[in-house]
């Protein structure tokens, strides 16, 4: 979906301030982001839903707040929708009802932290695309979560790596399945991102799923163009 936190690749948002060297600035970010990875575990929602409930916040509270206030917003979101909690529980800080979801215990936690969250899949279909084959990305807008970034839609770049079938983010956070797309490493040349201003002999590679992609013709038959 676009929306605030869409920032990567866009003007006006100054250099990436890299002063901070400690994982966590305060004691409070520890506590959200062990409260994340724990609410997770109850495997109630998968790894793309969470990302597009913290995209989901208002736009003005999104910008004001810093990194783990936007993860304390999705988790708050999903463990409403989910009705692991109620609004008035949040607000008070107390439980109402005991849950009936078994916690994961700390053997399970040392299982499920070592086996990760794998995402390629076996190919359903044969890949579209193929190495030093020029591409566009779909301008297209979607009110869903959406792993292609805003700045780089409607620009040409050209296929350098196959990636293989992977997971579709998209897919997974709307509905939670698991579908296979071909998964791309697509260069695109800076100047045709910001123009004759952009740092010279730059370039930016982008992971790609095939669905975000046209072919050169198909782009040139697409309506508007």
């Amino acid at each position: 979906m676009n929306g605030a936190h869409d920032l990567g690749g866009k003007h006006g948002y100054g250099a990436i301030d890299q002063s901070q060297t400690e994982n966590f600035e305060h004691r409070w970010e520890e506590t959200v982001f062990g409260l994340t990875l724990t609410c997770g575990m109850l495997g109630q929602w998968n790894l793309d839903q969470s990302r597009f409930a913290r995209e989901s916040t208002d736009p003005a509270h999104y910008l004001s707040s810093t990194y783990y206030e936007h993860w304390l917003h999705g988790l708050e979101l999903l463990l409403l929708e989910k009705g692991l909690v109620t609004a008035l529980e949040l607000q008070n800080g107390k439980s109402g009802s005991a849950s009936k979801l078994p916690a994961a215990t700390p053997d399970k936690v040392k299982k499920i932290l070592a086996s990760g969250a794998p995402t390629l899949l076996p190919e359903q279909t044969p890949n579209k695309f193929v190495p030093e084959q020029s591409v566009v990305v779909k301008n297209d807008h979607p009110k869903w979560h959406t792993r292609a970034p805003t700045y780089i839609k409607g620009i040409a770049g050209k296929v350098v790596k196959l990636h293989g079938a992977h997971i579709y983010a998209d897919e997974h956070a709307r509905s939670g399945k698991k579908t296979p797309e071909h998964l791309y490493s697509v260069r695109f040349e800076a100047k045709d991102i910001w123009g004759q201003d952009a740092e010279p002999n730059s370039c930016v590679y982008i992971d790609l799923f095939e669905p975000y992609l046209l072919s050169l013709d198909e782009h040139q038959l697409a309506p508007g163009n």
